[in-house]
């Protein structure tokens, strides 16, 4: 009945020679046949074609009846020629007297048994090929005692240690000297024994003694009992994500600095406009006053003084401007170190004999595009803050060589862009500055020198600048070692520019009508004093909506003198929009002492506007309206009714350059040009002539004397010093330009010019110059 009743074994009977003799429920359940289908037949019907060929059957019962057991696990047949996996015991029956009987033979089916363990070992060998295929992981284990146990490839890539080299090592190998010293790696496992896990990040040791950022989990392993057999491990390099973070951090602190000082330049831009409204007032009026006074020498001296502080206070506000970003430039391609070398005696002059001044220029120096003024006024200061730093003795070097930024750096350093610069370094041996006090360093007002010694713009200036310029500054600085201050300045491809000083001759006014419009009171009655005297017919306004009713009265107006900045509605360069609408032939010259961004864009005005900054001088005033006057009239002159030159004209066939940025002026002399014969070339500005110079032969260069960028008086030098054999023709509003085109061996047509007066100034310079080349 138990025989029967089991489903799970077949359990039969063999007789001697291994025929079936019993069969069972079990065996006909897994092995498909019916007692009457079996019993009888030989058990090697159960085996496999080729077992039965090797003879496996018979060795069977062989080694049963020898050896008193057979036991096996194998493939067997079914009825339905299926195979399974078995497990088969055969034992010998025999008689109380020892004789063989049969054998006993029981069989179960291992198949699913055989199916799941073949599936743990692939589990097992893909997990093992998952844990060695890592290599941006340590992972191992560590006995209970922390030994290494197993170690996969990442943990060799990332730690340096090859399998044989570590396994059986202590994993505490891995930490620091200090670490160790603090049983860390001791507190590790005790947590990781107690609490089931460890985490942890901080240094860890590589084999070949270096260190690196690594994130650590320590896990423990238990057995089926509870009791600790192990650890895993596994360990993260995290070096790169430290150093992201790191600089993320450092970018979003770079991020709130630029913005606390572009809230602060906001700031003191409004105050730099309202402080040159008042200096432009005073200035104005002492100027005024020293006509009144001529004769009286006590008096002359006192308007001198008072005008000493005016030129000192326009220097503060220019610092301001300069900090704000709120100047306009005026660029030029400038090779700094000749710059550097030209301020070698200015230096001395300002910083004493006490303090040695070395200067170190790279040779193969790159030219870049900065205004020229500015940079001196830059170096200039960095000077003075060293020697104050250093008590007025001790030695300060400036340097300038190439450099180049690259991506990662411009990723970490706000507002600066990738690319070749030209760096000038200005390092003094002084006292240094506190760590605490770096940050604030370019925040106007802000400075380390005791009161009264400093206003604090220096640097704010400076950082002004660069931005401006697309350039970059960064300071290093060490208590005790003395301070570096490095510009970054952005390189030019473009030949350099020739320097020229600004005209300084008789000034000269005029009896053309300017309408001057002011919100500022005192600053609208000086201006209009100024003109006044000049010779000019004024009208005033106090707003733009003032002024375009002025306009709209019919009033003849040549000149339209406006602050930028004003209330109302109306902004100035709508007022000079709508003025021009009705009155095309008026010109129109802005003032004022921060100009935003209503015509300054990019740190440059906007094409085809006039600016005079305040606070101005009288001279200046009166130099600017009869260039800006000067350059409208110029506009009104038509080229028709020109006569054609005949064959013997001396400017038949001749090359000429036409440089002049404003379209209606060159577009009609361009026209007198043509119809007097002349081969042609015209170009906007003093950049784009040097390039075009350097492609054509060229007879003649006529060039306004106000471009934007190189100016007329630069490009005219340059010319001159490359192109001996060209002829120059200077075209300006202003008589007093005379003395330097006299010095560059010059023509000068003075604007408004005629077809006549153009032809003839022409055809002179061109006589006069071969004739020089004649005598040469």
């Amino acid at each position: 009945m138990l025989v029967e009743a089991i489903t799970d074994y077949a359990i039969y009977m063999l007789d001697c020679d291994g025929y079936v003799t019993s069969w069972n429920p079990g065996a006909r359940r897994f092995k498909g046949y019916e007692a009457d289908e079996i019993i009888g037949r030989h058990f090697s019907t159960f085996y496999t074609d080729a077992e039965r060929a090797e003879g496996v059957p018979a060795r069977a019962l062989e080694e049963a009846a020898r050896t008193g057991r057979f036991e096996r696990e194998g493939w067997r047949v079914r009825k339905d020629g299926a195979q399974f996996w078995a497990h088969v015991i055969i034992d010998p029956i025999r008689s109380p007297d020892g004789d063989l009987v049969g054998f006993a033979k029981i069989t179960r089916d291992l198949s699913e048994r055989r199916a799941a363990e073949a599936k743990l070992r692939e589990s097992e060998h893909q997990f093992r090929l998952l844990v060695q295929g890592v290599t941006d992981y340590a992972i191992y284990m560590l006995n209970a005692r922390g030994e290494v146990a197993s170690w996969n490839a990442g943990a060799q890539r990332i730690k340096g240690y090859a399998p044989d080299e570590i396994i059986g090592r202590h994993f505490s190998d891995f930490y620091t000297q200090a670490d160790r010293d603090a049983g860390l790696p001791v507190q590790g496992l005790a947590t990781a024994a107690s609490a089931g896990r460890w985490e942890h990040e901080g240094q860890r040791v590589r084999k070949d003694g270096t260190t690196f950022w690594a994130h650590v989990v320590i896990d423990a392993i238990r057995d089926d009992a509870g009791q600790l057999i192990g650890f895993a491990k596994v360990t993260r390099d995290i070096s790169e994500r430290r150093q992201a973070e790191e600089a993320l951090r450092d970018a979003q602190a770079a991020m709130l600095r630029s913005q606390k000082l572009e809230a602060i330049g906001q700031l003191t831009g409004g105050v730099a406009h309202d402080f040159n409204n008042l200096l432009q007032v005073i200035s104005g009026n002492l100027q005024l006053l020293s006509k009144d006074i001529a004769g009286n020498p006590r008096a002359e001296m006192r308007v001198q003084s008072a005008m000493a502080g005016v030129a000192r206070g326009a220097k503060l506000a220019s610092q301001l401007l300069a900090f704000a970003r709120r100047q306009p430039l005026e660029p030029r391609v400038v090779n700094i170190g000749r710059l550097i070398q030209g301020m070698d005696d200015m230096l001395r002059r300002t910083l004493g004999e006490e303090v040695e001044i070395k200067t170190v220029v790279a040779g193969g120096l790159w030219n870049s595009l900065v205004d020229p003024d500015q940079i001196e006024n830059a170096i200039l200061n960095l000077a003075i803050n060293a020697r104050d730093a250093m008590n007025g003795h001790g030695q300060l070097t400036i340097e300038a060589g190439n450099a180049s930024l690259d991506d990662a750096y411009a990723r970490t350093h706000d507002d600066v862009v990738a690319g070749q610069y030209v760096l000038v370094a200005v390092t003094d041996t002084g006292e240094g500055i506190p760590r605490e006090a770096l940050e604030r360093v370019f925040e106007p007002f802000f400075t380390t020198k005791p009161e009264g010694k400093g206003t604090g713009l220096g640097l704010a200036m400076v950082y002004g600048l660069m931005k401006q310029s697309g350039g970059h500054v960064k300071i290093y600085s060490e208590v005790g070692s003395g301070t570096t201050v490095k510009l970054y300045l952005p390189r030019a491809m473009e030949s350099e520019d020739a320097l020229v000083a600004v005209p300084q001759g008789q000034v000269r006014g005029g009896d053309e009508t300017v309408l001057v419009v002011e919100d500022d009171d005192e600053v609208r009655d000086v201006a209009v004093s100024m003109l006044a005297e000049l010779g000019y017919r004024v009208l005033k306004a106090r707003d733009a909506a003032s002024a375009l009713a002025i306009v709209e009265s019919g009033l003849p107006i040549d000149l339209i003198f406006t602050d930028v900045m004003m209330p109302g509605a109306v902004r100035s360069p709508e007022l000079a929009r709508k003025a021009k609408e009705r009155l095309p032939q008026v010109a129109v010259l802005f003032t004022s002492g921060y100009t935003r961004n209503a015509i300054v864009h990019g740190g440059r005005l906007d094409p085809g506007v006039e600016l005079l900054s305040k606070p101005y001088s009288r001279e200046a005033l009166a130099r600017k309206v009869r260039h800006v006057l000067a350059n409208q009239a110029q506009r009104q002159v038509a080229p028709q009714g020109v006569r054609r030159p005949s064959s013997q004209d001396a400017l038949k066939g001749a090359a000429v350059l036409l440089v002049e940025d404003d379209d209606l002026i060159r577009s009609t002399t361009s026209e007198m040009l043509t119809d007097a014969g002349c081969q042609l070339w015209e170009v906007r500005s003093g950049e784009e002539a040097l390039k075009l110079l350097e492609l054509e032969r060229v007879d003649v260069l006529l060039t306004d004397v106000g471009l934007p960028g190189i100016s007329g008086l630069d490009l005219a030098r340059t010319a001159r010093e490359r192109w001996p054999d060209i002829s120059v023709v200077l075209a300006s509003g202003d008589n007093a330009v005379s003395s330097e085109a006299a010095f560059l061996r010059a023509s000068l047509v003075v604007k408004p010019y005629t077809p006549d007066t153009l032809r003839q100034t022409l055809a002179k310079a061109l006589h006069a110059h071969e004739a020089s080349r004649q005598q040469r």
